[in-house]
């Protein structure tokens, strides 16, 4: 249980939410685990399938205190809210800035900011916690190179330019990724970013794990109110998730990007669960998928300190600490959005 920006987030998926008064309690077999008095919450969010009182949705819809439902695996169910909630206003701005080329570069620029930011501390951790293992001065030199392109990224005067930028920071840390493969590199090499579909194990499990993130921050932005489809960066396409695609963007190098090294350097995956299909792409086998989902849930419980608002938080969490202050910024409660940007 953890209360974050005035949103409780009950990540327990046994956890069953009731009312007492005029105070959320947290039940566990019947046994109180934790309260928190109501009126400090602005929304509930809940992973699992045990539920919440009828009363304490009523007390909630009648206070406008939205209750979101989210599956242990992150994905978005369902949300409860009461009528005057103001998302409706919120997606309504969300709509008009989508059409507003000045705000989404804006916007577009924070997202490319902190991608570039991480992923150049990514290559700068590796330098310092293998320094004997990888070499040195090549990834030293390419971060140098990614620190360039997020100073020229403010300068950039339209979305074309910005994304010529992204793809060429891409370009160049994708150039250095194999270096960070410590383990079983005779199966596990990294060439060149390759999907639809995906040519070699690295490949595979990268698409696999950019779409774990991806639902989460599909999910993140459903709960704060926030259209997942309409984006800034991303242009609307039908059926794609636009604003979910661009919130990830910080998220790639320093979640999911490391958590593909950390599966092949602490040989959780071994050469023996892949298999290539006659088109030439390479997949998981079924227990493979179990071990790196199960990988994946132990990282999203793993703590850090959110870089912004101080405050110790899962790395689950992140997306939905990003997607309430995306909301915050667009409702005008902060002067401008602060991307994650971690080290």
């Amino acid at each position: 249980m953890k209360k974050l920006l005035n949103t409780l987030y009950v990540t327990s998926s046994d956890r069953y939410l009731s009312l007492d008064g005029e105070n959320v309690v947290v039940l566990t077999e019947k046994q109180e685990v934790g309260r928190v008095p109501l009126h400090n919450l602005e929304a509930i969010v809940t992973f699992g399938f045990t539920g919440a009182s009828p009363a304490l949705m009523g007390a909630c819809a009648k206070r406008n205190v939205a209750i979101s439902f989210l599956a242990p695996s992150g994905r978005f169910l369902a949300r409860v809210s009461g009528e005057e909630r103001g998302n409706v206003l919120l997606r309504k701005k969300q709509y008009s800035w989508s059409e507003n080329a000045e705000q989404s570069l804006e916007l577009a620029k924070s997202f490319i900011t902190g991608k570039i930011f991480n992923a150049r501390w990514v290559l700068e951790r590796a330098t310092r916690d293998h320094a004997m293992r990888v070499d040195v001065d090549r990834l030293k030199k390419v971060s140098g190179q990614l620190k360039n392109a997020l100073e020229s990224v403010q300068d950039c005067k339209n979305m074309e330019i910005l994304r010529g930028k992204e793809g060429e920071a891409a370009s160049l840390y994708f150039s250095v990724f194999n270096e960070l493969i410590l383990q079983q590199k005779e199966f596990f090499s990294f060439r060149q970013r390759n999907r639809r579909p995906p040519l070699d194990a690295v490949n595979a499990m990268l698409s696999f794990v950019y779409t774990l993130l991806m639902n989460m921050n599909l999910a993140a932005l459903e709960t704060v109110g926030l259209d997942p489809y309409v984006g800034f960066m991303h242009t609307d396409r039908p059926g794609r998730a636009s604003l979910a695609l661009d919130l990830m963007e910080e998220f790639r190098a320093v979640f999911a990007d490391r958590f593909v090294i950390s599966l092949i350097n602490k040989r959780i995956v071994s050469p023996s669960g892949f298999y290539q299909k006659e088109n030439g792409a390479v997949l998981m086998d079924d227990e493979t998928r179990k071990a790196v989902l199960s990988a994946w849930q132990d990282r999203k419980k793993e703590t850090i300190q959110h870089p912004f608002l101080g405050e110790k938080v899962e790395w689950g969490m992140t997306p939905y600490t990003q997607a309430l202050l995306l909301a915050r910024y667009i409702r005008g409660d902060l002067d401008a959005y602060p991307p994650f940007m971690w080290k």
